[in-house]
């Protein structure tokens, strides 16, 4: 008879026999994934030693959905090397929504090549295969894996820092003891085999028919340009197919709402290919979202205390090794250019230059808070697999500010830029959101990458946090996220369908005021170093346009609406009629047009709809005669016989209350 121990199970002290698994302490719970014991993950099927405190993780969680996706991915490896036997196999992790496998085949697959694998997934998934684990030494593994040079390439980095793959996924080694997962049948035998840490689901009947092969494209092994380019699959999976279905319903309602298909479709803005990767022109009616976005926000500063200024876009780089950012971010900045025997760099960013503003003479205590503000073109070296749209470019507009204040004034600065921000969001529509609090990494190599000492981050982390919470919003932390000069605040939003953008930033810098020797007077008279904030509200004018146009699924608000009013006549013959309408519109400042294409009367309502304007206006011979227009809503929805003066003001209040529509 096994000797009993003892293990505390979801806060229960029970009392087992030696060999129990952390499986069998479930009762066969078929929710339960995997066991958290001591915070650590482990497969079901291991054996529970005396004293653990074990609890159980299922899908709900998103540790539990990780390792379901994990295992989907081993499926997928199994399934390509079943269907291709020489294909070698690069990393298979977990990743938002989903998963991937890097694989090195000799042609790229088609989409019908993930139809079949699917096919052949399915069936490996209804054979019910368990994952079981295996202690393996290095010298073991590499005779094992002989055939596979990326998995001997990971064998060799063992505990040396692998997290260069792409999307931030670590490599599938990690710690000091190598594991090999093997999937078994039923009857006993080995179906397959790949190195990996684990843990995984108790069986791959666990992933049932919640699992879609997305795509495939190519990346580079470890997304190093140096390296191979392999084939990565994309896949997602679900706990239930009823979540699968709903994951697919989103990304359709997202696809529908692209902004670089809806921007070309409304005529906003488009990338030329002569201009480069990362660069957008926008359109007259792009420009006239652009205008208005530049405008709330000036306007806004300006009444916020905030003073204008302007900065080159071009500095000698000595100026961002002033500032700590080369080296830091010398990978994202454009190469330096040679002239007149210096070297020069596009701005990447606006604050050293408004750090020489504020030390271009003498500053007292009484000039703080000294905040300036600047629409700052910045120019930023994002590599090639990154770059989409608007929300990823490589020339971009920040509404970007610094506060220069005293230690004790910067947590009533920080409270005034929460409330600031929050009121542009809900302005803009955008009034779900959450705030995250990112800060310095506390151990390895990566607390190297950031400047300062630990008091310094610890007591602007710490005015941060206390003065979020006197604002009244809770923090999600962000442990690493920070800048390498200092602690933020950042504002996640979330859109319409429900994905999440991070928009403004508050950012806490005790770095560069020292580095830059910025001073003030104090009321003693002595010289003290001020405190900088950094804010962007909108982050990047191309990027919160690109999210406004999801949103809103091109349908703007009528403040916003490149087009406000559309005047659709039923005939030609009443084109005077509605320009006469028009005039008193623009004479308020409303953005007026009227279709005289020869179009058919139903063609132009339908283009009308299209081109998503939020108020159309219709006259015939009855509206004319009586002085009226007949109003057609986005929803379809139709009011006839509105007295132009009414007209006109319904439309003005919709604008002033920034109404949807």
């Amino acid at each position: 008879m096994s000797a009993q121990i003892t293990v505390h199970v979801a806060g229960s002290e029970r009392s087992v026999s030696g060999g129990t698994t952390y499986g069998d302490l479930f009762d066969g719970d078929r929710t339960v994934l995997v066991a958290r014991v001591g915070g650590e993950l482990r497969d079901l099927h291991l054996p529970a030693a005396d004293g653990d405190v074990v609890e159980p993780v299922t899908a709900a969680e998103q540790d539990g959905l990780d390792v379901l996706r994990h295992s989907a991915a081993h499926v997928l490896a199994q399934a390509v090397q079943e269907v291709h036997p020489d294909a070698k196999l690069g990393i298979g992790p977990p990743v938002r929504d989903g998963f991937y496998y890097d694989f090195d085949v000799e042609t790229p697959f088609t989409p019908e090549d993930l139809k079949a694998l699917e096919k052949v997934m399915q069936r490996i998934v209804n054979e019910g295969q368990t994952f079981h684990r295996r202690e393996v030494s290095d010298a073991d593994a590499a005779v094992e894996l002989a055939d596979e040079p990326y998995k001997i390439e990971l064998i060799g980095l063992k505990g040396g820092a692998a997290e260069d793959a792409a999307e931030g996924a670590s490599v599938e080694v990690g710690g000091s003891q190598l594991t090999i997962y093997d999937n078994v049948r039923r009857d006993g035998s080995v179906a397959w085999g790949d190195l990996c840490r684990g843990p995984h689901v108790p069986s791959t009947k666990v992933l049932g028919n919640a699992f879609k092969l997305m795509r495939s494209a190519a990346a580079y092994w470890r997304g190093s340009e140096k390296n191979p380019q392999l084939q990565r699959v994309y896949g997602t999976a679900w706990p239930t197919k009823d979540e699968l279905k709903a994951h697919l319903d989103r990304l359709a309602e997202a696809e529908k709402r692209d902004h670089r298909k809806l921007g070309a479709e409304l005529d906003l803005f488009s990338f030329p290919d002569e201009l480069g990767s990362g660069m957008a022109v926008f359109h007259p009616r792009g420009g006239v979202i652009k205008r208005e976005m530049e405008d709330y926000v000036r306007r806004r500063h300006l009444e916020e205390g905030f003073q204008y200024v302007g900065t080159p876009h071009i500095s000698k780089d000595g100026l961002f090794h002033t500032s700590g950012h080369l080296p830091y971010y010398a990978d994202t900045m454009f190469p330096p250019m040679e002239l007149e025997h210096a070297q020069y760099r596009l701005k990447a960013m606006n604050c050293p230059m408004h750090n020489l503003i504020f030390r271009s003479r003498g500053r007292s205590y009484r000039e703080l808070p000294m905040r300036l503000f600047e629409f700052g073109s910045v120019y930023r070296f994002e590599k090639s697999g990154v770059v989409h749209g608007l929300t990823r470019v490589r020339a971009m507009t920040q509404d970007d500010s610094h506060s220069y204040v005293t230690p004790e004034q910067a947590p009533g600065e920080i409270e005034h830029l929460l409330r600031f921000v929050v009121g542009l969001l809900e302005d803009f529509g955008l009034d779900d959101y959450y705030f995250e609090l990112s800060t310095r990494a506390t151990e390895g190599d990566k607390k190297d990458k950031f400047i300062g000492s630990d008091e310094q981050w610890e007591t602007a982390t710490e005015v941060l946090r206390s003065t979020a919470e006197t604002f009244g919003v809770d923090l999600v932390d962000d442990p690493g996220g920070a800048a390498y000069y200092g602690p933020k605040i950042s504002v996640q939003t979330r859109d319409a369908i429900g994905r999440t953008w991070q928009m403004s930033t508050i950012q806490y810098d005790f770095n560069q005021p020292h580095r830059f020797g910025l001073e003030y007077q104090a009321a003693d008279g002595s010289r003290q170093e001020p405190v900088m904030i950094h804010s962007a509200k909108f982050g990047s004018i191309e990027r919160f346009i690109g999210v406004l146009v999801e949103h809103y699924a091109g349908a703007f608000p009528v403040w916003l609406s490149p087009v406000q009013v559309l005047g659709v006549p039923v005939a030609e013959e009443f084109v005077p009629y509605l320009r006469e309408v028009g005039e008193k519109l623009a004479a308020h400042g409303v953005r007026f047009e009227i279709d005289e294409s020869d179009d058919r009367f139903p063609k132009k309502i339908r283009t009308a709809s299209k081109s998503k304007v939020p108020y159309v206006l219709i006259a015939g011979g009855e509206d004319r005669d009586a002085g009226a227009v007949s109003f057609r809503y986005r929803d379809g929805s139709q009011k006839n016989g509105v007295p132009v003066d009414d007209a006109v003001a319904e439309v003005l209040d919709a604008i002033r209350s920034k109404s949807q529509v």
